[in-house]
């Protein structure tokens, strides 16, 4: 892709260019509307994930119960597909968004994993602490390593013409894996596995304790927002030059699972939401509704 090239190739580089400081920052040639729209919404997308975490944190520092709130086996499945999603990104040739967004989502797992393991050790010390840090450490020189694996990849052929997006193309062209982008295609689809399994241990936590006290619902509303217009910036990005909708789709295949196929589980979780604060809601106005 055009966006590997970035420093050693200058504007004239990207045929039709329409806005240069895409290029510029984000390393990216947006070509007509359809790409401008991608990146303006790839954009919108890391602003939600970036606001997602803080109320979560703000949550868990007033109430405390952080430890109790979340199913730890969300996390870690959370943090493991977002692992697999950022080495995934680099080996597989994604767009540059979705590498970024990647990076963060890393980012906001540690931090988010660390405020459960404070909220849980703060209570009862565990011997299982200095296992779980060393497992942090190794997880955060991962996250640090990985952009260098992209440095020894190959870099693919400059566009030499565009052509607009199609929608539904039938036509023949098909752009081929090469051995790296195998290997980050088998870790795009295991991130998007451990996406989708990592939201039924939350789902079973908020049931059992039939409550969601302890978790910030602005969590899953701007994570749902921001998979949303994640999976639309890919969808709406024109294929390369040469390559058939197909086939673009089918290289992007489990990015856009991992993205839209979670938004079914969070309806799910957002309905536990309303149900079970309109049970607390009850339950507290029930004692005044008693004759004395």
């Amino acid at each position: 892709m055009v966006w590997k090239k970035l420093g050693s190739r200058n504007f004239s580089s990207c045929p039709n260019g329409s806005i240069q400081w895409i290029w510029d920052v984000l390393g990216e040639c947006a070509q007509d509307g359809w790409d401008e729209a991608s990146v303006g919404l790839g954009l919108i997308s890391i602003l939600c994930f970036a606001a997602s975490t803080f109320p979560q944190f703000i949550k868990a520092y007033k109430t405390g119960n952080m430890d109790q709130a979340l199913s730890l086996w969300f996390l870690l499945g959370w943090i493991g597909g977002d692992s697999c999603n950022l080495i995934g990104s680099f080996l597989a040739d994604q767009l540059p968004l979705q590498t970024y967004t990647a990076v963060y989502y890393v980012s906001a797992d540690l931090v988010m994993l660390t405020l459960y393991f404070y909220y849980k050790f703060r209570k009862r010390p565990s011997p299982l602490s200095a296992p779980i840090n060393s497992m942090l450490l190794f997880l955060m020189g991962t996250a640090c390593a990985t952009p260098l694996l992209s440095a020894a990849g190959p870099v693919a052929a400059p566009r030499e013409a565009f052509r607009g997006r199609a929608l539904l193309s039938v036509e023949p062209g098909s752009k081929p894996f090469t051995r790296q982008e195998i290997i980050g295609f088998v870790i795009g689809s295991v991130s998007s596995v451990l996406y989708l399994l990592s939201r039924l241990p939350q789902i079973r936590t908020n049931f059992l304790r039939k409550s969601t006290q302890g978790i910030s619902y602005s969590l899953f509303a701007l994570v749902m927002l921001g998979n949303t217009l994640y999976g639309l910036s890919v969808l709406l990005k024109n294929p390369e030059e040469g390559q058939s909708e197909g086939s673009y789709l089918l290289h992007h295949l489990p990015w856009l699972v991992g993205s839209l196929g979670v938004l079914l589980l969070d309806t799910i979780i957002s309905i536990q939401f309303l149900v079970y604060r309109r049970s607390a809601a009850a339950s507290e106005l029930e004692p005044l509704l008693l004759p004395s």
